[in-house]
């Protein structure tokens, strides 16, 4: 993990089966893996290249109960979890997981914004956080996306959570406008109304891959689910959006061919 004030820095997959995620993940994106199982707690992380990308764990039993499904969920870089989470809570917010240790790695919480979509605060323990990768890196985050209740709403509690700004917009038409962020001057994401048929909010992570088609053709021949796409997208890439097999949403972005 990395630090990164206002910036994600790491992605994490709670699923029902961790190596069935392992065995789709390595094909649809290209990771690698490398257990990091601790006592009491089974962990692998996701590697693009050397470099770790993301990680995979057993969805907690109390989120079972709960009738939480499999998911992603983003961690945004801060200086202080303790501090803001408090501020969540103050914009509205609620703390799912009150702040907690990571030995050795850092600090966290898990918060849902006042719409209910759910982001996780981290602090690392390195005072020397790995650079970030070059845009478009394969195996990397290059696209956050928030489908809210009411976007404006939700930016203006994201924007006072880590400070993102406005970048670009898109007219979507019947869908409405779609509003890119930015952090530190740099779009790292949009947000925008979800359709009537979307249940809740939530986030989405899109991960690049060298090309969109031949990764929805392994979508679909490991059992995934392509929700939309491949559709092109502003800037010459191309996405598409889908579910895995053990029904976590995610996504990914990339050249045609």
């Amino acid at each position: 993990m990395a630090n990164a004030a206002s910036r994600f820095v790491w992605y994490e997959l709670m699923t029902t089966d961790m190596e069935a995620a392992k065995r789709f993940y390595t094909k649809i994106v290209g990771w690698g893996t490398q257990d990091m199982s601790q006592p009491g707690m089974t962990y692998t992380i996701f590697n693009a290249g050397d470099a770790p990308a993301a990680g995979l764990m057993n969805l907690p039993d109390d989120a079972k109960k709960m009738g939480a499904p499999p998911s992603w969920i983003g961690y945004v870089g801060v200086d202080d979890v303790d501090a803001s989470a408090k501020k969540a809570e103050r914009l509205g917010g609620r703390v799912h997981v009150q702040p907690r240790d990571i030995p050795n790695i850092g600090r966290f919480a898990v918060i849902a914004d006042p719409q209910g979509a759910t982001i996780s605060l981290f602090k690392g323990t390195n005072p020397e956080p790995p650079k970030p990768p070059a845009p478009g890196t394969p195996g990397r985050a290059g696209w956050h996306e928030l489908l809210a209740i009411d976007w404006e709403k939700a930016f203006a509690f994201y924007g006072e959570m880590f400070g993102w700004q406005k970048a670009d917009a898109i007219d979507m038409g019947a869908m409405g406008k779609y509003q890119m962020f930015s952090a530190g001057g740099q779009p790292i994401g949009g947000m925008f109304n979800k359709p009537a048929t979307v249940p809740a909010p939530f986030w989405t992570y899109y991960f690049n891959v060298e090309a969109i088609e031949p990764a929805a053709d392994r979508i679909k021949a490991s059992s995934g689910k392509i929700t939309n796409g491949p559709m092109e997208v502003p800037g010459g890439q191309w996405i598409v959006q889908g579910t895995d097999p053990q029904g976590a949403t995610f996504a990914l972005v990339g050249k045609r061919n």
